[in-house]
C-alpha cells in the first residue's frame, strides 16, 4: 500500500493561480492579515525555512517571516482542487480518503517504486501538483514512510527496513503519538521507536491501559492495517469555531458567541439528517489556554431550541468566570449512520 501526500497542498494551489509567487515565501491563514488573530493553515517550504508551521499564529508567522506573501484561506478552491486529485487517484487504484491532500492507496503489483513514479506523473499532468509518496506493507509503515521521501519523492519502509530506519528516532516522530503521549513514554525510559518496539506489553498496558497499550506496541513495530478501505469517509459530528479580534470578558458576550456557534451547528446536522447525541465546546482563554468540555444529551436530536440550549447550559457550567476568552468552538457528535 501506498501513502499519498501532496506537497504544501495550499500554498501550492495558490502559487498555480498566482504563478509569480513561485520561489517566494507564502503563508496562508485566516484573511491573510497579521494584525487579526488567525493561524497557519499552510507555509510553502520557502516560508518554512523561516520557522514558520502550521497552526502557529499568523502575527508570530509574519514576524519570523517578514518579507512573506500572506494570502486569505479560499476553501472552495482547495476542495475543488482536492476533488480533481481524488479523481485521478481513483483512476489507478484503490483509494481510501484521509483528508483534503492525503490518502492511502491499494495496488498489487511487482514495482512498487515504478507506480509511485506513476502516479506522480498522472497527478501532476492532471493537476500541476507535486507529491510524495510512502510505500509499505502497512498503513503505519506506509505513512512514516513518506516523511523521508518529501519532497516529490517516495520511499519504503517494510518489515525488513523498519528498525533499520525508524529505530534510532524518537517516538514522536511514530504517526499517532505526539507530544504528551511521547512525554509519557519518556517517564517510563521509552525514548526511542526501538525500545517502544521491545517494551514489555505490562509496561505499556500499566501505563495506558489495555487497549491503547498494546496499540503503541504495534505502533513501535510499524504494525498496522494491512489493506486500504475505499469506503466513503462519513463524518461523526460537525462543528463551528470562532478567533475573536477582541477577547471576550463579559458573561453576555460569551453566551450570544455559544448561541450564534450552536445555531450553526444545528444547519449542518439537519442536512446531514442524522441528529446531535453529545455536545462539545472549545474554550481557549487568553492568552493561549485551550479546553475542551463535553455533555451527553438527555436524548438526541434535531431539535434547534434543545441544541442551543443545552450549549447555553455547558457553557454556563463550565467556563471559568473572570477569564478572558478568545476563541469558542461547539461541535456536536452526531448517532451513527444507519
Amino acid at each position: 500500500m501506498l501513502h499519498f501526500d501532496l506537497d504544501q497542498f495550499i500554498a501550492a494551489v495558490e502559487v498555480l493561480r498566482r504563478p509569480e509567487l513561485a520561489g517566494l515565501p507564502v503563508i496562508v491563514g485566516g484573511q491573510g492579515d497579521p494584525t487579526q488573530r488567525a493561524v497557519v493553515s499552510t507555509a510553502s517550504y520557502e516560508a518554512r525555512e523561516f520557522g514558520v508551521r502550521s497552526g502557529m499564529p499568523l502575527r508570530i508567522a509574519a514576524r519570523k517571516c517578514p518579507e512573506a506573501v500572506l494570502l486569505p484561506v479560499d476553501a472552495p478552491v482547495y476542495l475543488a482542487a482536492s476533488d480533481q486529485v481524488m479523481a485521478t487517484l481513483r483512476e489507478l487504484a484503490v483509494v481510501e480518503v484521509l483528508g483534503w491532500d492525503e490518502a492511502f492507496l491499494g495496488v498489487r503489483t511487482d514495482d512498487p517504486v515504478g507506480f509511485a513514479r506513476r502516479v506522480q506523473a498522472a497527478v501532476l499532468a492532471a493537476t500541476q501538483l507535486h507529491c510524495s509518496i510512502g510505500i509499505g506493507d502497512t498503513t503505519v509503515r506506509a505513512k512514516n514512510a513518506t516523511d523521508f521521501g518529501k519532497p516529490r519523492g517516495v520511499f519504503e519502509l517494510t518489515a525488513a527496513n523498519w528498525l533499520e530506519v525508524m529505530g534510532p528516532r524518537p517516538t514522536r516522530a511514530l504517526w499517532g503519538v505526539g507530544s504528551k503521549v511521547s512525554g509519557r513514554l519518556a517517564a517510563l525510559g521509552i525514548e526511542t521507536v526501538e525500545q517502544l518496539a521491545s517494551a514489555p506489553a505490562e509496561t505499556l498496558t500499566g501505563e495506558f491501559g489495555p487497549r491503547m497499550g498494546p496499540w503503541y506496541g504495534d505502533l513501535g513495530r510499524g504494525q498496522g492495517r494491512v489493506s486500504v478501505d475505499p469506503t466513503p469517509w462519513v463524518p461523526r459530528g460537525h462543528g463551528h469555531e470562532t478567533t475573536f479580534q477582541q477577547d471576550l470578558t463579559t458573561r453576555d458576550q460569551i453566551l450570544a458567541a455559544v448561541a450564534e456557534l450552536a445555531d450553526q451547528v444545528v444547519d449542518d446536522i439537519t442536512a446531514q439528517g442524522r441528529p446531535a447525541m453529545r455536545l462539545r465546546l472549545k474554550i481557549r482563554y487568553a492568552p493561549f489556554f485551550t479546553v475542551t468540555r463535553s455533555r451527553k444529551l438527555p436524548a438526541a436530536t434535531s431539535d434547534r431550541e434543545a441544541i442551543v440550549a443545552a450549549a447555553l447550559a455547558l457553557a454556563d457550567d463550565r467556563i471559568e468566570p473572570d477569564r478572558p476568552i478568545r476563541l469558542l468552538g461547539v461541535h456536536a457528535e452526531m448517532t451513527p449512520p444507519a
